[in-house]
């Protein structure tokens, strides 16, 4: 994403964003992660390690790849969201059929 064509600021962290990107697409790489995303790769690792470590993506090596696997039944960890899991939102999360 250009500097031209990045908003001021977006409703989702990166840590969001990554999320979506991962459950849109399991095998994604952590170099396109941070190229769509708009952080360097170290940045990348460290958002997908810190989702890993919280239950909200699970890693399975394939190969020479990870393969990600989301978990919708996690709740979301703000109090304002409590009671609310990411299957609330499956919606954004995972790409519609079309």
């Amino acid at each position: 994403m250009t500097d031209a064509a990045k908003p001021g600021w977006t409703f989702l962290t990166n840590h969001g964003h990554v999320l979506l990107l991962v459950a849109r697409q399991p095998d994604i790489r952590l170099a396109q992660i941070a190229q769509q995303v708009g952080i360097g790769e170290r940045a990348a690792h460290r958002i997908v390690e810190d989702l890993v470590q919280a239950g909200y993506l699970s890693r399975q090596r394939i190969g020479r790849r990870n393969v990600y696997t989301v978990d919708l039944d996690r709740p979301f960890r703000h109090p304002l969201e409590a009671g609310q899991t990411l299957r609330s939102i499956e919606g954004l999360i995972t790409p519609s059929a079309t």
